[in-house]
This record gives structure tokens, sequence and C-alpha cells, in this order.
């Protein structure tokens, strides 16, 4: 399909005379009336791109309409590709905004964001950081603007896109399965190219009542390194907040929903822990990640300049402490890479787990709601005009409730392209077998496998119940090996586990494996747990 060019000759040519003027982007024009078309963002940027030399358009994607999915690179000096920051001593940060397309503050505020940054060139943040920036993530979602989508939202009034991308998909659940275009660029361009140290992003709420227009939180699923989730908890996320508040005078605080929205006492919750979900993955991948909702009944104007503060903020706190972070970071994937120097060494993996409360509780500024007669679900409530503020527990710690022992590595027994292609995508480090391997494995067989009763982003997600069985096994040259002494070990096992709650066997890449065509039972999970690494230590392999 021929891609609609992001930097076309056309706008350029039309680009000299208005670089003199003061370059505004679609809501500051109409004054929050409307929001950025592909088109205006694409023409936004191309005057930057002509006019300054510290910013680098690269593409991240191509969508199924043909759009290119711009990625840009702000950085003094620039440098030509990732492997020129080897020894650098910034830091990388990727801001996404738009990944929902009615949800499009983040659009505005990141095109704001790189043109005051490149305007006034402040040297702290240049000194310190590389910034990577994709406003426009979901560019099909974002064509179907339209004042009908999202009327609960308090403007643009103009309108806004739509959820879904061309494939009729949410990209915020595509992160394991990876069967969008934008999602398969911004894991393979992105964070396996860049491997930001830090990423945002920025969304809208639907939820609870409250008058703060900024919301935040952070990574929290628990096969994400404890260490990193607790430094964005109680390190990053609260000085965020002080200088959001302090330094920008915008008010905010930690994402969630009230658990009762007519008992407020009973808590403020963060529910969304899988990493299906962007921010989440990016924890599994021990990285830093923020997920920004903005709040949906501040006006359109606000939302903008909350979100935009809110990412200056996060500059400012990264450009002063970034040595600590890249420490932390360099210590997460040290720990994976030697995890298993000792060989006595057991870890485990979690594959149930629950929401408990942080170490803080949280003050919000809400207001009361009231139940709507006859209405039901979600959007039985209304707000009501009684403020209260109230100080609760926050649920956002995010424990084990059941887990399994995380082999030394995986063997894969079944050459699927799709499936070997997932984990390629993914950065898996993958390893074969040259010679037969006969050794002891844990078997998993299945007892009971359940396709869920309606369809979820196209699949009917599996929910199994089995055990594990110790068998001997003789595994044939040309075998997988996944080891999980990788830097993405978790994430390795999150997608090959087959009890994990957001893994490939939930998304249905096994299940022409699992069941014979005739009678009854299954077929044993093709995925074997090796944990003696004994077994495996001196056999030949071809890296793949």
């Amino acid at each position: 399909m021929k891609t609609i060019l992001g930097l076309s000759i056309i706008l350029l040519l039309n680009l000299n005379c208005r670089a003199q003027e003061q370059l505004l982007t679609t809501a500051e024009k109409t004054d929050y009336a409307s929001t950025s078309t592909y088109a205006d963002v694409i023409e936004f940027t191309s005057v930057l791109l002509q006019e300054y030399p510290e910013i680098r358009w690269e593409s991240m994607a191509v969508t199924v309409a043909g759009r290119e999915v711009p990625l840009f690179i702000l950085a003094d000096p620039m440098p030509a590709s990732p492997e020129d920051l080897e020894n650098d001593d910034r830091i990388v940060v990727y801001f996404q905004a738009n990944i929902h397309a009615g949800e499009v503050e983040g659009k505005e505020a990141t095109q704001m964001l790189m043109r005051d940054l490149l305007q006034e060139h402040p040297k702290d943040v240049f000194d310190n950081i590389v910034l990577l920036v994709c406003p426009i993530f979901n560019a099909d979602g974002n064509e179907k603007i339209s004042k009908e989508n999202r009327t609960n939202q308090n403007g643009p009034v103009n309108g806004v896109g739509v959820r879904y991308n061309g494939q009729n998909l949410d990209l915020n659940r595509d992160a394991m399965k990876l069967e969008t275009p934008e999602v398969q660029g911004l894991v393979t361009q992105v964070f396996n190219r860049w491997d930001p140290a830090l990423s945002v992003d920025c969304h809208t709420t639907n939820g609870s009542y409250h008058e703060e227009p900024v919301t935040f939180t952070w990574m929290m699923n628990p096969n994400g390194d404890r260490n990193l989730i607790n430094y964005m908890r109680d390190k990053f996320s609260p000085a965020v907040h002080r200088i959001l508040w302090d330094n920008y005078n915008v008010e905010n605080v930690f994402y969630g929903e009230f658990i009762d929205r007519l008992n407020l006492e009973n808590g403020w919750i963060s529910y969304a822990s899988e990493p299906r979900y962007i921010v989440n993955y990016a924890g599994v991948r021990n990285r830093f990640a923020l997920l920004n909702e903005n709040y949906v009944y501040a006006d359109f104007k606000t939302r903008v300049n909350g979100c935009y503060y809110l990412l200056w903020s996060i500059l400012d706190y990264t450009k002063t402490h970034k040595n600590e972070m890249k420490q932390a970071l360099d210590n997460a994937d040290s720990a994976m890479i030697h995890k298993f120097d000792n060989k006595n060494t057991i870890d485990s993996f979690a594959i149930e787990y629950k929401g408990v409360t942080t170490p803080e509780k949280i003050t919000i500024k809400a207001f009361e709601a009231d139940t709507i007669p006859g209405a039901k679900g979600y959007w039985r409530y209304k707000k009501s005009d009684r403020k209260r503020t109230v100080t609760v527990d926050y649920i956002a710690d995010y424990i084990p409730t059941k887990n399994v022992t995380l082999p030394f590595a995986y063997l894969l027994t079944i050459k699927d392209k799709e499936l070997i292609r997932n984990l390629k995508m993914h950065g898996i480090q993958t390893d074969m077998l040259e010679d037969s391997l006969n050794c002891e494995v844990e078997q998993f067989e299945i007892e009971t496998l359940t396709p869920s009763s309606r369809l979820n982003q196209g699949h009917y997600t599996e929910k199994v119940a089995g055990s594990f069985k110790n068998i001997k096994k003789t595994f044939p040259p040309g075998t997988l090996v996944i080891k999980t002494s990788q830097e993405l070990g978790n994430l390795a096992a999150y997608l090959l586990e087959p009890q994990a709650d957001d893994g490939l066997l939930v998304w249905n890449y096994f299940d022409k494996y699992l069941a014979p065509q005739w009678g009854g039972g299954f077929y044993p999970y093709p995925v074997y747990k090796l944990h003696k690494i004994s077994e495996i230590d001196t056999k030949p392999f071809k890296q793949q």
C-alpha cells in the first residue's frame, strides 16, 4: 500500500512564510475548540524539522490505512542512531500521546512541548535527556473526528477521534499479542531500538469525580522488578506530584477511581495491572513507565495545559535524577542476566496477584456522586455540586498470591511462525539446539481449557487449568531454547507460562496445538520448563 507520507514536498513548499509566524497548534489557534488532524500534526512538526537541527523524524510504523506513525527525536547533539548513545551520559525518555484518539490533550501538549523545547533550548534538558515523542500514535483513529465521539467529555466542541485503530482494535490492549502495526512499531522501533529508560503514555479518564485536572500513576505488574516499581511509587511520582503543583500550579493526584462512588472512604484504586497495557508492559521489561490520565470533566484547555506541565515536571525530575535512574535500571538488568549464576537459585513468577494499599494514603478533592434513577451499569452516576476532600487508602501495589517456579529455560517444541515472530518482535533472545537433548523437565498437563463467552479484541481468550508433571524427555535438534537469564527474561516468562494471565496461551497462539481433532482430552502444552542448568550448560546452541 502506498503510504501517506508524513513529510510531503507540498507541505514543505508552504512552510517558509509560516515559519516566520507564531507557530501554534490547532488547539491553540482555535481557542481550544478543535484538536489536530493528522495533516495538522504533520504540518506543525514539519515547521520544526525545517527550522531546528535538534529534531529529527523517524517512521515508527505504517498504519493499515497507509499513514506513517511519526517518532521525533529531540537531542543536542543529535545521535545518528541509538548506537551513538552507548557511551553517552544522557538518559532516553519517550512521550506517547493519542493511543486512544478520543483522548487528545496529550497530542496537543506534546506538540507544544516540542516547539517550546526547540525555541527555548533549555540547556539542562538537552544536556541530560534525549527525548523521543510520538504525538499521534493512533493516526487512523484520529481521522474519525466527530462531535458524536466521547460525548461525556468536556471538549473540544468540534469533536475528537475514536478509541480503536484501523483494525478496530484497542492499541492499549495489544502489547503482548502484537497484532497491530502501531504497537509492533512501538516495540521494535522504540522499546527494542532506543530502549527508553522512562516511557509516558497520555490518556483521558472516564471515572470518578474530583477537582484535580491531572492524574498519573506508575507501572505496577508484580512480575516487573520490584525495586523499580518502588522507586516510581516512593520517589519519582511523589516528587513529580510536588513539582507539578508547586512549580506549575497544577492540581494533581495519583490516578485511580473510587471503589464505591457513593462511599468514598472505601478507597481509591488503580485497577489495570496486566502487561497488555503499554505502561505495565514497559514495567515487565524492567523499565520505568508512567500512565497519564487527564480528567475528562475538566475543560479542554485546562486538560491540555495540565498535561503539558506534567510533561515538563517529568523532564524536571529526570534531568536531575538521571544517574540514579540509570543505575537502578542497570541493577535490574544485571539481576536478570546473572539470575542463575548461583546454580542453586530458585526464583518465582506470579500467575495470580491482588491489589493492596500503598504505604501512603492519598488525598483527593472529590465531588460526591448521585445515582441516576433508572440507569444501570457504569453510567448510573452523575456528579453533584457537593465537594468533599478525603484521605483514603490507595490500592496500587500488586503482590503475588500464587507463584510458579521460574525455570532456567523454556524449551519450545513447535515451530509456529507466528509464535516465533511474536517472540522476536518482543526482542526475546532465543537459541536452537544443535544436538538432541535428553533431560528432566516440567510438562504442563491441561485439565480444562475455557474460552471467554464473548469476543475480546477479536479473540475468545483462553483460561487454562492444569498441573505440572516432572518427566524425562528427549528434545530433537532444532528445539528452541528461551533462557530466562536475559534482560527480558520476565517478559519471556509472561509470554510462555501456561497459567500467566496475559500470555500467548490466553491470546490463542497455542490453540491448534492443544487438542486432538477427535476424542477428548488435551495434548501437553508444547513449552517445557527446564530447571537443572547442568542439563544444558554444555550443549552447543545456534543463536536465532
